[in-house]
């Protein structure tokens, strides 16, 4: 695994450090740029946003960030390694242990158990199941739906199941949260409050949030603002 080494100047911590990311998809013989040299550092514990209009490239960002996809120029470096230099069984295990992801529409397996959809990203960095289940337990506890353990994610609110991804995003502590829409089901007090449950975690766990949103009401909870249009980053606020 390739490891870049930390400045020792003593500066904020880089989590994410973007150089001349670019990528573009060939669809039907026709060459499609998503992303254009973006340059972007998110410091180590920041609440950092990603906005701009539908098709502008920030899907194709964070899915760079979260080693989904590969640029076609550029460098990506995720916690001190360079993800480019992984193998893909290098980059799944990364993934596994240090990204945690938050989707909109929830993604929770409705056949399974609160307890044991938050307890997958354990089972599948190899823990006992016991352990899985009591680590799942407490974060659960977290979330304020220890009385719900046993439900089915069918039987809560939108806002239930929220809190229900993040504690599966957060569980295996990774140091990195990718959110794609966390607040989009969501009607506006129900996504204040979990949004001050991200911040507040943020805060207490130093995990680093990168959030993708069309959804202004939200921007106030960001430490910073990456504007994207037309597959670059614009400004930073």
């Amino acid at each position: 695994m390739a490891v870049v080494k930390a400045s020792k100047s003593g500066a904020t911590s880089v989590a994410v450090s973007c150089r001349g990311i670019g990528k573009s998809f060939i669809t039907k013989d026709i060459e499609v740029t998503a992303l254009r040299n973006v340059d972007l550092d998110i410091k180590t514990g920041e609440f950092m946003m990603l906005v701009g209009p539908s098709g502008c490239g920030k899907t194709t960002l964070i899915s760079i960030i979260a080693g989904i996809l590969k640029p076609s120029t550029g460098t990506c470096i995720v916690e001190g390694v360079d993800l480019n230099a992984l193998t893909d069984t290098e980059l799944l295990d990364f993934r596994a242990k240090k990204i945690g992801f938050i989707f909109q529409s929830f993604n929770l397996i409705p056949t399974l158990s609160l307890l044991e959809n938050i307890a997958i990203p354990l089972i599948i960095n190899g823990a006992l199941q016991d352990e899985a289940m009591a680590r799942a337990e407490v974060m659960l506890a977290k979330m304020g739906l220890a009385s719900k353990a046993d439900r089915s994610p069918t039987q809560l609110s939108g806002g239930e199941q929220q809190r229900v991804a993040i504690a599966r995003a957060l569980v295996h502590q990774p140091s990195l949260l990718i959110c794609d829409e966390p607040t989009s089901a969501l009607d506006h007090a129900t996504g204040e409050s979990i949004l001050t449950l991200m911040k507040d975690i943020s805060a207490e766990m130093k995990t680093t949030f990168v959030i993708v949103t069309h959804d202004a009401r939200i921007f106030k909870y960001a430490d910073r603002i990456a504007h994207m249009n037309d597959g670059a980053v614009t400004g930073i606020e």
